[in-house]
């Protein structure tokens, strides 16, 4: 099945997401908003890892967790589309179960419902 997730391409956008509205919990800081001329069909969302978080590796197992994450999130939860997301990453990403992280950032998502 074709994932309905779609990454942030333009630098406006990511400027103007980041003077938007923000929650945030121990895991991940999470800014949205709504962009003009965005299709409504698909999940407009970015994750962003630092360089301060560790080599490559690391940093891309950090984005795979929060894709598998919001993919399980567009299917479980009702999840905004008409709203754009950047999602920020933080080091206690790495040190933490994926379960709990998870938990964490599905009541994060829900809250900006």
């Amino acid at each position: 099945m074709k994932s309905k997730i779609l990454a942030l391409s333009k630098n406006e956008e990511f400027k103007k997401l980041l003077k938007d509205k923000k929650v945030s919990n121990k895991y991940v800081t999470i800014f949205f908003g709504q962009l003009n001329n965005k299709k409504k069909q698909r999940l407009n969302i970015s994750f962003v890892t630092k360089k301060k978080l560790g080599n490559a590796v690391k940093r891309n197992k950090i984005k795979r967790r929060l894709r598998n994450i919001m993919n399980d999130a567009v299917k479980k939860i009702s999840i905004k589309f008409d709203y754009s997301y950047l999602v920020i990453a933080k080091p206690t990403m790495l040190s933490n179960e994926f379960k709990d992280i998870k938990e964490t950032i599905f009541q994060e998502f829900k809250k900006i419902r």
